[in-house]
């Protein structure tokens, strides 16, 4: 299965979900080998990593060398991990109202996928500091958690 995440500029939310996410698959046996993941954004174009999202996940154990490696993505330029995605789980509603229609249906928010309902997931981009923005980030955790749980079912 392939899980597409998507952010307004693939610089915080997204990437965060990419790297996390990808390895909560890798370390969970009935994922391990079954998912793969990407991540892009939906609206800005932008060419690195967010400061703030680079300290959260060195926080979380990533390598320097690991988020060096990280190129943001855009639909414009990326449209094949658009096309091969099995599901695109976007922040907020807002993301699925900028996708082309072809993506639409297999679009799905990070909370409806890991809830089943919706909660717009904040976009820490303006944090005032690291606090902000890690606690933020921790939200974005429990969902993954929660989705991931979820997929082990669907995948059983």
């Amino acid at each position: 299965m392939k899980i597409l995440f998507v952010c307004s500029s693939n610089v915080c939310r997204s990437p965060y979900c990419e790297f996390v996410f990808d390895r909560m698959a890798e370390e969970d046996e009935k994922l391990k080998g079954k998912i793969a993941v990407d991540s892009a954004a939906v609206l800005n174009h932008s060419s690195r990593l967010h400061p703030k999202a680079r300290r959260a996940l060195l926080n979380e154990g990533f390598s320097e060398a690991q988020l060096d490696a990280f190129v943001p993505k855009h639909i414009k330029e990326s449209r094949e991990a658009f096309d091969s995605a099995d599901m695109i789980i976007g922040m907020t509603r807002w993301h699925k109202w900028l996708l082309p229609k072809e993506y639409k249906a297999r679009f799905k928010t990070l909370s409806e996928a890991a809830i089943g309902k919706y909660r717009a997931v904040p976009d820490p981009f303006l944090a005032a500091d690291q606090d902000s923005y890690d606690r933020a980030m921790g939200v974005i955790k429990k969902y993954l958690t929660r989705f991931a749980e979820n997929l082990k079912e669907e995948l059983k």
